[in-house]
């Protein structure tokens, strides 16, 4: 099952041009960098200890424990390139995001209408400003529950109200999300 939040961070990923640091040390020294030096904050960051990431910065240790090693690489790609990051961000609130997913939606509509939830593939273009608040609160560290009802309204627009042509007042669910693919270019 894919998380919204995991999906908006590989898309943000995707957008780097260069490849993140390989060696253990140089991931470090780059984090210690980012952190203007502090190797408190650097190792609050990765949840360590600093004399942990002074023996790094020395080159005395080199072979980090597997959730070092996870936690130095996620940290990593989160502050890499933060520029090209940027950039992506206010391209994307400019034009929109392309979301693919396979969710169960669910509605509320006029009487007389079906709105069971059922699962759906669908592939639509999320509306600018739809796009730019769902990568702001995903920025902020929203809870998941709050993205997918930004999603659910971005596509409810996109798709289902045909970008508000039709379908006045419905509103969509989304729930049990199977597959989402967000493409930020």
């Amino acid at each position: 099952m894919a998380t919204i939040g995991e999906s908006l961070e590989a898309a943000l990923q995707a957008t780097a041009t260069r490849p993140i640091p390989v060696s253990p040390q140089a991931r470090m020294r780059f984090l210690v960098k980012t952190e203007r030096g502090s190797t408190r904050r650097t190792a609050a960051r990765l949840g360590c200890s600093q004399r942990q990431v002074e023996r790094y910065l020395a080159g005395q240790a080199k072979q980090p424990t597997p959730r070092l090693a996870a936690a130095l690489e996620r940290e990593v790609r989160k502050s890499w390139q933060p520029r090209v990051r940027a950039r992506a961000i206010r391209q994307a609130a400019q034009h929109g995001a392309i979301v693919e997913t396979r969710a169960r939606f669910g509605f509320t509509a006029a009487p007389g209408s079906t709105d069971d939830p059922r699962m759906r593939r669908i592939t639509e273009q999320l509306p600018p400003d739809t796009t730019a608040q769902l990568l702001a609160r995903h920025a902020a560290g929203a809870a998941e529950d709050e993205l997918r009802d930004l999603l659910g309204a971005g596509l409810g627009h996109a798709y289902f109200q045909d970008r508000g042509r039709r379908a006045a007042g419905l509103e969509v669910t989304v729930t049990d999300i199977d597959h989402l693919d967000v493409d930020l270019t």
